[in-house]
C-alpha cells in the first residue's frame, strides 16, 4: 500500500463506537426490511457521510418501509411526503397564514422540518415543486416569505423515491435537482426467497414498530467519526481523476464510447466521492480509504450526474458502461 494508513484521526474508542453502532443500526434495517443489501448499504453510506439519497425503482420494494426503518432506529423525526403533479412547494416547506385575531401573518411550517424526510415518487410531482427542495437540501434552510428558517441542525437527510422515467405521468428531475443527491440507488424485485420471507413476517406479524435502538445524538457522534477517516492524497487525485474523465472521456475512452456522453459530472461528485469512500471504509471496518471503497462507490456517485445522449440510447449503452469504462481504464494508485 502506497501510503501511511496511521494518519487516522479516528481514535481505538471511537472506532469500537462506531462499529457498535453500525451493527445496531444494520441489525435494525434488516429486522424490518427483507433483502434490499444494496438499499441498506446506500442508505448507511449516506447516514454516515451526512448526504442525500434518490432511489429509483418500480412501486412496491420496501423503499418507504426502508427509509421509515431508519428513522425509527435511531428514534428520529419522520416525515413523508407524497409527491403528486398538483403538490405546490408550499405543501412541502410551508407557508404564512393570515391570524385575524393577531392581524398578523403566522408561518406554518412544512413537512420538510424533519431529521429525515421522504420524497416519495418525486419526479411525478412539477419542476416549481422538485425545486422547492434545493435551497433546504444544499443551505439546510428554506425561505417563507422573507425570511430564512433552519432545518434540524443535528440530522437532516432526505431519501426521494422515483419512477423510473420510461413510466407514463413521470417528469425527468433537472441536473440541478438530481446533483444535490450524495448517490443514487437502483433496487429491482426480491428474489423468490425474499419473498417467502417477507409472508412469513406479516403471517407472523413481525412487521410490528419496535423500539429504537440508538438516538440522533449517536448519529451526530457517528458523522463526526466518519470525517475524520484518512484520506490520502493518492486517494484524492483518483476521484478528481475519474469525474474530470467523465468531463472529457474521448481522452481516455476513445471517440466512439466519449461519443455518448452528453454531460459529465459537476465537482459535487468529488465531494461525494471522498465523503462516501471514507463512509464505505467505516462500514468495511477501516479507518482509512483504499481505492476499492472509491470504486465501490462510482455507480452510486456517479450514474444520476452523468448525462448521455440519444445515440448511446439507441446503442444500448447505459451510464454504468460509461463509468465501468472509465474505472476499468483508469491506473489504480
Amino acid at each position: 500500500m502506497p501510503y501511511d494508513t496511521n494518519q487516522s484521526k479516528v481514535s481505538q474508542e471511537e472506532f469500537e463506537y462506531s462499529r457498535e453502532m453500525i451493527a445496531k443500526l444494520s441489525g435494525y434495517f434488516e429486522s424490518v426490511v427483507v433483502g434490499q443489501k444494496s438499499l441498506e448499504a446506500s442508505l448507511l453510506t449516506a447516514i454516515l457521510a451526512d448526504g442525500h439519497v434518490l432511489i429509483e425503482s418500480v412501486p412496491g420494494l420496501a423503499k418507504t418501509t426502508a427509509a421509515k426503518a431508519i428513522a425509527e432506529a435511531v428514534d428520529g423525526k419522520f416525515s413523508r411526503i407524497q409527491c403528486t403533479p398538483d403538490l405546490l412547494p408550499s405543501d412541502i416547506i410551508g407557508t404564512q397564514i393570515y391570524n385575524r385575531q393577531t392581524s398578523k401573518f403566522d408561518t406554518v411550517f412544512g413537512p420538510v422540518f424533519a431529521n429525515f424526510v421522504l420524497l416519495d415518487e418525486v419526479n411525478r410531482s412539477s419542476a416549481k415543486t422538485q425545486s422547492a427542495m434545493l435551497e433546504a437540501m444544499q443551505e439546510h434552510q428554506v425561505t417563507i416569505g422573507t425570511e430564512s428558517y433552519n432545518m434540524p441542525e443535528d440530522v437532516f437527510i432526505v431519501i426521494a423515491t422515483q419512477n423510473p422515467i420510461e413510466q407514463e405521468g413521470t417528469y425527468p428531475l433537472s441536473e440541478a435537482q438530481t446533483d444535490r443527491f450524495m448517490i443514487k440507488e437502483v433496487i429491482t424485485y426480491p428474489i423468490a426467497a425474499e419473498e417467502v420471507e417477507v409472508l412469513n413476517r406479516i403471517e407472523n406479524h413481525a412487521f410490528e414498530k419496535k423500539p429504537p435502538v440508538m438516538t440522533i445524538a449517536d448519529i451526530d457522534r457517528l458523522q463526526e467519526i466518519t470525517e475524520k477517516v484518512y484520506v490520502d492524497d493518492s486517494i484524492k487525485w483518483y476521484i478528481s481523476a475519474i469525474v474530470t474523465a467523465t468531463r472529457g472521456p474521448e481522452r481516455l475512452l476513445g471517440p466512439q464510447m466519449a461519443g455518448y456522453v452528453k454531460m459529465g459530472a459537476s465537482p459535487r461528485a468529488s465531494i461525494a466521492f471522498m465523503r462516501t469512500a471514507k463512509a464505505t471504509a467505516l462500514l468495511n471496518g477501516r479507518t482509512y480509504v483504499v481505492p476499492d471503497d472509491v470504486k465501490q462507490m462510482a455507480h452510486l456517485v456517479l450514474r444520476h450526474r452523468i448525462a448521455l445522449n440519444y445515440s448511446a440510447i439507441a446503442d444500448r449503452v447505459t451510464v454504468e458502461n460509461i463509468i465501468d469504462a472509465i474505472t476499468s481504464t483508469l491506473k489504480t494508485p
